[in-house]
């Protein structure tokens, strides 16, 4: 009676299947045990913090910890927090103060560097994050190589939002096949990164004293010259705020500078990489139309009597 050849049979099929099937297996296994902690700084944002904080608690996977760190806001986003944590007493949120210094930057690494979990979320105070997105952060992070990721983001107050989403997505794959796979950039507003390579990189990051750079490129740089990996996953999805189009035209063009300037501060000199800006300033006019536009026609009426 014959034999099948070694490694032809049914048999060898079978333990292929079951070997693919076992280490997937192990990955969703890893991806759910990785604590997941989300820093968001804040300064002044009474009007978007509740709705970022909703956002965070309400996750199809619970995050390990929600870090809210107020660094000297005069207006009211303290108490709203504080009032958050008495509404929801079972969700992880914890409010720090950061008031040595004013600043994004030392209010940022204060939230990181108290962050307990494996992973360490970044989002900004108007962030609305999709349901799914801690879920998607551990499924990112399953592979053990992968040191920080980056995702989309979806303007919730510009129309044509799935266009807007589609776009922005198509941008940063865009800028990764420019900077040749050599730069993969975060992005402030939806970003995570392991506990160890902040460890890494945290006494390297740029203090940024006279507020001229973009602080999430700063953490890619140094992510890239520890030979970090840093992946971008297009299902790590987070809603945004596109206020910046209330900028002055020469403030947005200050904003929009930053990049040359984190750019010089890292000796980078790469052409391609100037490419987020052409596109920022090209969009700057007829974004600021069209969020006009959309601001108008979706505004409450004002009902008499001022109710």
């Amino acid at each position: 009676m014959g034999h099948a050849a070694a490694g032809h049979g049914p048999d060898a099929r079978f333990d292929l299947m079951s070997a693919d099937r076992s280490s997937g297996d192990a990955l969703n296994d890893a991806a759910e045990q990785l604590r997941v902690s989300i820093v968001i700084p804040a300064y002044n944002e009474e009007s978007v913090i509740r709705q970022c904080l909703i956002a965070a608690i309400y996750q199809s996977v619970p995050a390990h910890e929600i870090i809210v760190v107020d660094n000297l806001s005069s207006d009211r986003t303290a108490a709203i927090v504080s009032q958050m944590q008495l509404e929801y007493p079972e969700s992880p949120i914890i409010l720090l103060s950061q008031d040595l210094e004013q600043g994004l930057i030392p209010t940022r690494n204060f939230g990181l560097d108290h962050a307990t979990g494996d992973v360490l979320g970044r989002i900004d105070a108007d962030s609305i994050v999709e349901p799914d997105w801690v879920e998607q952060v551990q499924k990112a992070f399953a592979d053990p190589v992968v040191q920080a990721a980056t995702g989309p983001v979806v303007y919730y107050d510009m129309p044509m939002r799935r266009f807007g989403l589609k776009a922005d997505d198509k941008m940063r794959q865009l800028m990764l096949k420019l900077a040749k796979h050599q730069y993969h950039f975060l992005f402030g507003s939806n970003m995570a990164l392991r506990a160890s390579a902040w460890e890494t990189i945290r006494a390297e990051t740029c203090r940024d004293e006279k507020d001229e750079m973009h602080e999430d490129i700063d953490l890619s740089l140094h992510l890239a010259d520890h030979e970090l990996p840093v992946r971008y996953w297009p299902q790590m999805v987070s809603g945004m705020s596109a206020r910046r189009l209330e900028d002055s035209p020469r403030d947005y063009r200050y904003y929009v500078t930053r990049f040359d300037r984190t750019y010089k501060a890292h000796n980078v000199r790469k052409m391609a990489l100037k490419a987020p800006m052409v596109v920022f300033f090209s969009v700057y006019f007829p974004a600021k139309l069209l969020r006009a536009i959309h601001t108008v026609n979706t505004a409450q009426p004002v009902r008499r009597g001022g109710q």
